[in-house]
């Protein structure tokens, strides 16, 4: 096991961690990289590595910016397309193939959300643990999330019983690792299946799983902070029912 920010064990698939470097390090802010290819229709360019997270698990893409000799420009979208990671850029003059470029990302907001999607783990993990039922769906932005629970009934006062837990899960400073597991091993492993791990792909080997110790297990590929000590305060925000077995909770963040 690894933890994020720290270096990644074998086991990590070598082109991963080499061009998807959000995915073993979720601490890192700023990179150099070559532009692997150009679309100057859409203004967009693939890097032959990347710290921008292109979002995706309802974990929005990352911001940030991209500098090179002559120009720099602000990134407003990612996005994976046809087996590529795409920097949108906000400029008129494109930098060509192989031009080195230095990556910065909006820290404040990737910051954030790594907070916001440990926080929803911590949530996905109360429940099971309290009452013993898998997210059925969801999604995020910087500072608040919501996800869906298969449950009979929903009331403020379950809300508010569920944010008492979220925050005991949090100031207990659970530690949070990234191993990549083996589908073999994933595919024994009860805490990885009750979170559907075996819908994924099955030519994804190895799965890459984040796992609140102690807590909460998931195949995940988005990205996470250190400690549950370090999401901060979790308000849950809304409590409501979207139809028979489908209910759902609304919570924020604060520092």
């Amino acid at each position: 096991m690894a933890v994020p920010g720290r270096r990644v064990p074998e086991g990590a698939p070598a082109q991963l961690a080499e061009t998807e470097l959000f995915s073993v390090d979720a601490y890192l802010r700023d990179f150099d990289a070559a532009v692997d290819a150009v679309d100057r229709d859409a203004g967009r360019v693939a890097l032959r590595r990347t710290a921008f997270y292109p979002g995706g698990g309802g974990q929005p893409h990352d911001l940030g910016s991209l500098v090179w000799d002559g120009g720099t420009a602000r990134v407003t979208r990612v996005g994976r397309d046809a087996g590529r990671i795409w920097h949108w850029l906000e400029t008129d003059e494109l930098p060509g193939e192989g031009t080195e470029v230095q990556g910065d990302l909006d820290w404040g907001r990737r910051h954030l959300t790594m907070r916001t999607h440990t926080a929803l783990h911590i949530l996905c993990g109360v429940m099971w643990a309290d009452h013993q039922v898998a997210v059925t769906g969801g999604n995020m932005d910087p500072g608040k999330g919501r996800l869906d629970f298969p449950l009979p009934s929903m009331s403020a006062e379950f809300g508010r019983s569920v944010e008492t837990r979220i925050n005991e899960e949090i100031a207990a400073a659970h530690e949070i690792l990234v191993a990549f597991v083996g589908r073999e091993v994933a595919d024994e492993d009860h805490a990885l299946i009750r979170t559907a791990a075996h819908l994924i792909p099955r030519e994804i080997d190895p799965l890459r799983v984040i796992d609140i110790v102690g807590l909460d297990k998931q195949a995940d590929g988005g990205t996470h902070v250190l400690s549950t000590a370090e999401v901060g305060r979790v308000t849950v925000t809304g409590t409501e029912s979207k139809g028979k077995g489908n209910k759902r909770v609304r919570i924020e963040i604060s520092d």
